[in-house]
């Protein structure tokens, strides 16, 4: 008997518990930029060695989210939390009783698991809050990472001046271990869980894709560009990338499903996720380094870590204050409208910096313009993606979601250094970069958010219209199988569940076997929809008694192109018809039977060639044919040969 366990903690429980988490991961990114001057002579390294404090953790980050998002979907995303945090515990106390830079590395790599918290804490907020309440919940965790980004750095100067470099590690742990209990007391575990077989290989290859391609971003510019170790690494990006898509494609179970993410709705997200990650990470570079650059540049204003850090709260808090707007816009006008929302103020706060910069006051407000852009737009990104994709998929689509955000902002901050030491001046012993070149990056900022604009309006009506499904409290997860006669599983099937008033409740893709796995909102009356390419679709209303949760399903009416093929008249047994697509790839072919009647199974929609050749006579023909999704009938004759005049030699 399945478990009817309901919520027993108010929502806002659970939705702080959860979104603190975004803060948590913020500051593990941000409290050791401050002490990146001072650690190679804590550390007793060069300044190149001690840049590997802020790789590792991207390096891990990158790696870990899409494997643990997979994980959460399969074998519980409360669990998947918990044991992120408990590694981030775990690396901050390496890194502070370590003593030496192998250890410091290796509790920094272990703290970027912590990335993994913010696509799998999103997908609880859609199995475990009210429907009214899932916009506003994600949106206050993406502003929380504002408010852990704005906090780190002051913070981080503070712990340093006053305890010492070990208590930022410290009091990551002592954050992460109240932030674990937090999860483990108020957090209840979902019931949406796919389990299945784990893609090993995937995850491995990906991994090393990933890893590759973010080392090369991130080290090109120290390393050089052309360099030899960052030109192999891109390489070995590609190559592994190269051969990761079609393994994808062939696997029963993916590590990552690339037919949904190849969904407009899905993928047009994706895109302008990773162009506002780029322009979002921009804002805070530039901010931090304009405030504490020397006045004697022009346009500098020499303050210290701390109170840059300090001049960045405002940002910070404006993303908390704007949350809820952020899902009003989303709850009335849809995850569309609020991207582009936040998209076009990124757009305004950046050209508005690019004019507006003599003074404190401007660069706080330009700084704060930017930020509500970016809370609206990570707040829709989310909602878009979980209401396009199937509900036991969420943690995985939303981790591949925060990956592309993560590779935007490894590009930024590469792309940020590079145009900053591309146009310098001398301000006495110092070489810095003008003005002109911070303007640059404001423009390239301003031009990736007007460019996720665009990618954002090409995402359907018709999809950005639908909302995140709602979630249940006897949410239930039921799997099966689509077969055809002759129980043999059918591939590339589609499984949609629908209440019997019209209203979508999951969907599902079925794997290489022929298995679907589908959330149902506790027992009743649905209707059950398959669709698999070449067969007729089939409708079923069943009655769910929320305790078998095996269905399978079986097709009975295989689409066909069929028909007799004839000569004179008369049916032209063994006939040969041969099938290719229109540019002249064979496709298949028949032999007819003592009839004359072929049938092969109907190809793909588009545009194909029929031929027919009597084997006795020689006699062909052939047709053009634009197959949609109905069983085609052509009938296919030649007329009986008829003798020419003798030609001599």
């Amino acid at each position: 008997m399945p478990s009817t366990r309901t919520r027993s903690l108010p929502a806002w429980a659970i939705i702080m518990a959860l979104s603190l988490s975004g803060t948590v991961v913020a500051l593990m990114q941000t409290l050791v930029v401050p002490l990146l001057p001072d650690f190679p002579a804590i550390l007793g390294v060069t300044a190149d060695d001690a840049s590997w404090l802020v790789t590792a953790t991207l390096l891990t980050s990158a790696v870990a989210t899409p494997i643990v998002s997979r994980s959460a979907d399969m074998y519980g995303k409360q669990k998947m939390m918990l044991a992120c945090l408990a590694l981030m515990v775990l690396g901050s106390v390496i890194a502070a009783v370590g003593g030496t830079f192998l250890w410091v590395i290796v509790g920094r790599a272990l703290q970027g698991f912590s990335a993994a918290l913010i696509p799998v804490g999103i997908s609880i907020m859609r199995d475990e809050l009210p429907k009214e309440k899932i916009g506003s919940a994600v949106a206050l965790m993406s502003a929380t990472l504002g408010i852990g980004s704005a906090l780190g750095l002051p913070l981080a100067g503070v712990l340093y001046q006053s305890f010492g470099w070990h208590s930022i590690f410290w009091v990551s742990a002592a954050a992460g271990l109240l932030l674990l209990l937090a999860v483990a007391f108020v957090v209840p575990e979902s019931k949406v869980r796919t389990p299945g077989r784990f893609d090993y290989l995937g995850a491995v290859v990906l991994s090393g894709a990933l890893a590759a391609l973010l080392l090369a971003i991130s080290k090109g510019g120290s390393w050089g560009w052309g360099s030899e170790p960052v030109l192999l690494l891109f390489l070995t990006a590609v190559v592994l990338l190269g051969a990761w898509i079609p393994y994808e494609f062939k696997v029963s179970q993916p590590m990552v499903d690339l037919r949904t993410s190849g969904k407009r709705p899905v993928l047009m997200t994706n895109v302008a996720s990773l162009l506002i990650g780029f322009a979002m990470f921009a804002n805070m570079l530039l901010t931090t380094q304009q405030l504490q650059l020397p006045t004697a540049t022009g346009y500098g204003f020499q303050m210290t870590v701390i109170a840059a850090g300090l001049a960045m709260i405002p940002s910070g808090l404006a993303m908390v204050l704007f949350a809820p707007v952020s899902g009003h816009i989303i709850r009335r006008y849809g995850g569309k409208t609020a991207l582009i929302a936040g998209a076009s103020v990124m757009v305004a706060g950046y050209v508005g910096r690019v004019f507006l910069w003599d003074s404190l006051a401007w660069i706080i407000i330009g700084s704060t313009v930017v930020s509500i852009g970016t809370a609206i737009a990570y707040a829709a990104m989310p909602t878009l993606i979980m209401a396009a994709v199937p509900i036991t998929e969420t943690a995985s689509a939303n981790g591949l979601n925060s990956l592309l955000r993560a590779i935007g902002t490894s590009t930024s901050s590469a792309a940020v250094a590079a145009f900053l030491t591309s146009v310098m001046f001398d301000v006495g012993p110092l070489r810095l970069p003008t003005f002109g070149a911070f303007q640059d990056v404001f423009w390239m900022a301003a031009l990736a958010s007007a460019a996720s604009i665009a990618a954002a309006a090409f995402i359907p009506k018709a999809a950005a219209a639908v909302v995140v499904p709602a979630p249940s409290a006897n949410e239930l997860v039921l799997r099966g199988r689509v077969l055809v006669t002759g129980n043999a599983p059918v591939s590339h099937a589609v499984v949609t569940v629908l209440r019997l008033n019209g209203d979508p409740v999951d969907w599902s893709r079925v794997d290489a076997h022929g298995r679907y796995s589908l959330a149902v909102p506790g027992a009743g009356k649905y209707l059950l929809i398959v669709n698999a390419a070449g067969w007729t679709p089939a409708a079923q209303v069943f009655d769910f008694d929320g305790i078998t949760l095996q269905r399978d399903f079986t097709l009975q009416n295989q689409l066909t192109l069929s028909g007799q093929a004839t000569s004179g008249g008369e049916p032209i047994a063994g006939a040969v018809v041969s099938l290719l697509q229109g540019v002249g790839e064979h496709v298949a072919s028949v032999e007819a039977g003592d009839d004359g009647r072929y049938s092969v199974p109907l190809p793909p929609a588009g545009r194909y060639i029929v031929s027919m050749l009597n084997p006795e006579t020689h006699e062909a023909t052939a047709r053009k044919l634009t197959v949609d999704n109905r069983s085609v009938t052509l009938d296919l004759a030649v007329s009986p040969a008829t003798p020419g005049p003798l030609v001599h030699a």
